[in-house]
């Protein structure tokens, strides 16, 4: 583990799992200038969806990469030119730290090197599926309204695991969003560039985050997502187009 992420290998090469708000951890050097207390909150971290990511890794005994730093020094689910790429408020909190920092600086030690890390590993590994773990919050602090789903199914243009994945949480009696609680034709850039690009199945999974504050919720979504990991597997090759 290092500043930028966490690699997990594991035997199975077909899967590849993604976790780009899995900490909320700021380095020694960067005063972002807001109480402590923040970073307990989903605008540094997406709650639970680290250590989901790490029981589903061990699971379906697959690799997963899990990024290393709080989304308030830099998110790394944004494209470089994102207004919000280094927040400067997050739902209604200031991070006065960020108002003067070098953005380019920023971007060359975290967002860039996490990225080509991303490339290389699905370079070389050449995953068939590659499922991105996320969680939100039921409700925004500021001006937020209830957020009813408990999960939610986040995909741009390739559709391919996103259909089936919905399918099979609706079949499983789970509320669930199609792109929703946000779209993903709007915020994907992860998938966008080492799924899609490369026509690699992907989807972003959002687990709403009071699902799995404990031990017991993840371990339930755990078993439910590893469900869902083999059913993609198999739909996903039973419709893929014969070889040539």
């Amino acid at each position: 583990m290092n500043e930028i992420a966490e690699i997990i290998e594991g035997k199975r090469q077909d899967i590849l799992l993604l976790c780009d708000h899995a900490s909320n951890a700021v380095p020694a050097d960067i005063d972002l200038g807001i109480e402590p207390e923040l970073l307990d909150l989903h605008i540094a971290v997406d709650i639970g969806a680290g250590p989901l990511t790490h029981s589903l890794a061990a699971r379906l005994d697959c690799p997963a990469i899990l990024a290393t730093v709080s989304r308030l020094v830099i998110d790394l689910h944004r494209e470089p030119d994102h207004v919000s790429l280094i927040p400067h408020r997050s739902d209604g909190h200031l991070v006065p730290g960020n108002d003067t920092v070098d953005r380019a600086a920023r971007i060359a030690r975290f967002h860039a090197p996490y990225h080509r890390l991303l490339a290389r590993r699905v370079r070389t590994q050449r995953p068939r599926l590659i499922l991105s773990i996320h969680s939100f919050t039921p409700c925004l602090e500021h001006g937020g309204t209830d957020r009813p789903w408990q999960v939610g199914v986040l995909y741009n243009r390739d559709a391919r695991a996103a259909r089936p994945a919905i399918d099979y949480f609706r079949a499983e009696g789970f509320v669930t969003g199609d792109n929703e609680p946000y779209s993903g034709r709007l915020l994907n850039a992860t998938l966008n560039r080492h799924a899609e690009a490369n026509g690699i199945p992907s989807i972003a999974i959002e687990v709403r985050n009071d699902l799995i504050r404990d031990p017991a919720g993840v371990e339930r979504w755990s078993q439910t997502l590893a469900g869902l990991a083999y059913s993609l597997r198999n739909s996903l090759a039973s419709n893929a187009p014969p070889a040539t």
